[in-house]
């Protein structure tokens, strides 16, 4: 990396460190306050002892004795101190570690917070494996630097402090602080930018190595049935590899700066011990003096060293904080107004010349027209690809139309408040998700007024009553991750019960019964359109029990609608819809045969 990048490192870095203070003034303060008490406490303490050398223990050797009321002074004062630097040391941890706690968990909430704002389409364009890197690690690594950084400044404060009680004490000893610190500074700016590109390829190869692995384990059904175990492990073992080698670079550099860091004090202890020597024969020193510079260059180096902690953590720090503000600063929401619908009864859902395309490709709907009207049963119809998904998506807003617009009750949907727009309408997606909760955590959401009467009502109008029923703990059965616990069908009921339980006034079902027994899939509907309150039907279906059970059907090619009407309409004056609908048939009673 160039001098010019590190140095952008190093700027962009300090600005990560003045976000956190910023956000944390007050923590902060109490552990800088605490570290500056360390380090004057560190300068007390050198000429304590240079004292209780010079004074006490050199005379005690002349003449062979020491009071004891000295020595109970001397212990006491060194009791003192220690009381001190532990209170000192006390206030510095807690205000770092809560300062760096508290940034971590406000940072994965707002990452978590702006995943679950981003629209569908922004997800589809990120690994998984590399979000959940996101939130995790980038989070950690944005805020390493804050553990050691009221310990680098307190331990700048005891720098100044030290230099001047050095010129105080004599110039000449002085002059070794003069030429020794400025080295240390330079030492640790030397190590931060040899350090800055190694640490951040090792995040970069974290967040690989996550996204790989959990892409793995998320398919770890299909490696197995396909045979790629010996293949995934190797592709996961060469991001592996580069991780760790990335990780040895990394200590291969702090490996060698850790004993430079620790031999220059030394040197200086050396280098303060000959010219005291010189100055103590020429007497313009005294032996308490030098000993206290003595003592002082030798307990410097554990607090220099906080500055090259976070030096050198400063470029992992700026990798992190990159990442993490490549979410945070995504664009694609999705605004909301304030028009609210009416309360209660079917909803009516029109598309009104609807073209939509995903980002820069191809439209994939193409002058889309048609209304679901109150009440009733609307199926669309198509070849795969057709669109029909995402007109599913387009009518639970989970992304908005190019051009044309989709309406609720004649309202646009952007222009529906948040609120009213999830509790007038209910997606229920092709591919159930279950969470790692029980049977009511999974159905309730935790939705206020939703009791366990509410629960069980929406599980018999999903036809999932008569399994939850049987399972070893009814409601409260834990189904596991994703229902692995649960069948297919069991979890597309569950996922059309959650849906259910809210009352929508439109339900949008993306083949959400596919793997439901048809006798079920029909008892279902039957049971969704003969409900009190009622609820318009937006469904995307292939069985032809299915499509022809709907009041309507919209048949699509190519994202454009061809036709629309009555099942038996469509069969007889539709020829590519009644070949689709046959083999749709065929294929099904293959699939139930075999």
């Amino acid at each position: 990396m160039s001098t010019r990048s590190s140095r952008d490192v190093l700027v962009r870095g300090l600005f990560v460190l003045g976000q956190a203070i910023k956000a944390e003034p007050r923590l902060f303060t109490i552990g800088t306050v605490g570290s500056s008490l360390f380090g004057l406490l560190v300068i007390a303490n050198s000429y304590v002892v240079g004292a209780v050398i010079g004074h006490v223990v050199v005379p005690a050797f002349s003449s062979g004795s020491a009071g004891t009321g000295t020595l109970a002074l001397i212990a006491a004062v060194f009791l003192g101190l220690s009381l001190l630097r532990v209170a000192s040391i006390f206030g510095r941890r807690l205000g770092a570690g809560y300062m760096q706690f508290r940034l971590q968990a406000r940072y994965r909430r707002a990452v978590t917070r702006r995943y679950l704002s981003l629209p569908p389409s922004w997800h589809q364009k990120h690994a998984t494996g590399t979000l959940l890197s996101n939130a995790n690690s980038d989070v950690e690594a944005a805020w390493v630097p804050i553990a050691p950084l009221p310990f680098a400044v307190g331990t700048i404060v005891m720098i100044f402090a030290a230099v001047a009680a050095l010129f105080v004490t004599d110039w000449v000893l002085a002059m070794v602080g003069v030429v020794l610190f400025p080295m240390l500074f330079a030492l640790n700016t030397f190590y931060a930018r040899r350090m800055s590109p190694r640490q951040i390829r090792a995040q970069q190869m974290r967040a690989k190595v996550s996204a790989v692995a959990h892409e793995s384990f998320d398919g770890a059904l299909v490696v197995k049935t396909m045979g790629r175990e010996e293949d995934e492990s190797r592709r996961f073992k060469v991001y592996v590899d580069e991780l760790r080698d990335s990780l040895i670079a990394v200590g291969r550099l702090r490996g060698l700066f850790d004993p430079v860091m620790d031999s220059l004090p030394s040197v200086g202890t050396l280098a303060v011990l000959l010219l005291g020597a010189w100055r103590l024969q020429s007497g313009a020193v005294t032996v308490a003096e030098v000993v206290t510079v003595a003592f002082l260059f030798t307990v410097l180096a554990f607090p220099v060293r906080a500055i090259g902690w976070v030096l050198g953590e400063l470029p992992r720090s700026v990798a992190g904080w990159d990442r993490v503000q490549a979410v945070l600063g995504a664009e694609g929401d999705l605004t909301y107004g304030s028009a609210t619908t009416r309360p209660s009864g079917p909803a009516t859902l029109r598309f009104d010349s609807v073209d939509f395309a995903y980002g820069e490709g191809p439209l994939v709907l193409h002058d889309v027209s048609f209304t679901v009207p109150p009440g009733k049963t609307v199926a669309l119809v198509g070849a795969t690809g057709s669109g029909k998904s995402t007109i599913a998506s387009l009518a639970a807003r989970l992304v908005d139309p190019d051009a044309g617009r989709v309406t609720l009750d004649d309202t646009p949907l952007p222009t529906l408040s948040e609120a009213a727009l999830t509790s007038a309408s209910a997606l229920v997606p092709q591919l159930p998700f279950v969470f790692d909760d029980t049977v009511r955590g999974n159905i309730t959401l935790e939705r206020d007024g939703l009791d366990d009467d509410a629960t069980w009502a929406a599980l018999r109008l999903a036809q999932a009553d008569g399994f939850v029923e049987k399972l070893p703990d009814g409601l409260d059965t834990a189904v596991g991750e994703r229902g692995t616990s649960l069948s297919g069908g069991q979890r597309q009921r569950l996922t059309l019960a959650r849906a259910l339980a809210g009352h929508p006034r439109l339900l949008v079902l993306d083949d959400a019964t596919s793997a439901v027994d048809p006798r079920v899939e029909a008892a279902v509907l039957a049971g969704l359109r003969g409900r009190d309150t009622g609820a318009s039907i937006l469904i995307v279906a292939y069985r032809r029990a299915t499509i022809a059970l709907a009041d309507e059907v919209v048949y699509l090619e190519q994202g454009k609608v061809v036709a629309t009407g009555t099942h038996t309409e469509l069969l007889g004056a539709h020829a590519g819809y009644a070949d689709l609908v046959t083999a749709y048939e065929k294929a099904e009673a293959e699939r139930v045969e075999a």
